[in-house]
């Protein structure tokens, strides 16, 4: 009889410890999301600030090497500061940097375009209605979409060295070829990146908000590209 009631009060304790650590497991994946999206809006609402000084002081446009090297060095320093306390300040001087790069570009399709205003908006409209969507289908569905880890490491590669070559040696069609192939890449990266919050795989808000960050930058800059070729009034 005593033998029965330990083995009951000991499954008891055990469920009472599953049950905890499930909640604080939730609690825990809430907050890196609410930090996420919560340091996504502000670094959107910085990097429009940027965009909008590059615009007003018709900043030139900056080599393509000079972004490059601005990003990916900016990126390698968010993501060794990442636990840090100056892993905000360098998130900041990321999306701040890569919205500054956007001024000129818009300046570029506002000027070249009689519709020019009116595409950017388009794609600005666009890409927010997908990263919505895309954000409340991995929220609501709760799948796990890891599986396509594989296929978007190997397809950003081959979509940025597709994208170098395009300017590289100034070919059109390979251009919007991967200026599609991006807005495919960065959608499935906004529905990977989220369920892995979701799922306990990524717990870092800073490097969750880098990510998603770049998807909506690049999404943008796709879809704009894609409109002023199809849409675009000279």
């Amino acid at each position: 009889m005593a033998d029965n009631f330990r083995v009951v009060q000991s499954e008891r304790a055990a469920s009472a410890r599953t049950g905890t650590g499930a909640r604080e497991s939730v609690l825990s994946t809430n907050k890196v999301l609410r930090n996420t999206y919560a340091l996504l809006a502000m670094t959107l609402i910085f990097s429009g600030v940027t965009a909008g000084v590059a615009m007003a002081t018709n900043a030139p446009p900056l080599h393509w090497i000079l972004v490059l090297g601005g990003y990916f060095g900016l990126l390698f320093l968010t993501s060794a500061l990442r636990n840090s306390v100056w892993g905000l300040p360098s998130v900041f001087a990321l999306t701040g940097f890569m919205g500054y790069t956007l001024g000129p570009l818009l300046n570029m399709y506002i000027g070249a375009f009689s519709n020019g205003a009116e595409l950017v908006m388009m794609a600005l409209g666009g890409t927010g209605v997908m990263f919505i969507g895309l954000s409340a289908y991995a929220l609501t569905t709760q799948k796990d979409f890891s599986f396509l880890r594989g296929f978007l490491f190997a397809g950003i590669l081959v979509a940025f060295v597709g994208a170098l070559v395009a300017v590289i040696f100034s070919i059109p069609a390979l251009s919007m070829a991967m200026s599609a192939a991006f807005i495919v890449l960065m959608s499935a990266l906004i529905l990977y990146q989220t369920s892995e919050i979701i799922h306990g795989g990524e717990t870092n808000y800073i490097m969750a908000t880098i990510t998603l960050y770049v998807s909506i930058y690049n999404l943008f800059t796709s879809l704009l590209h894609l409109l002023g070729v199809f849409a675009g009034e000279e």
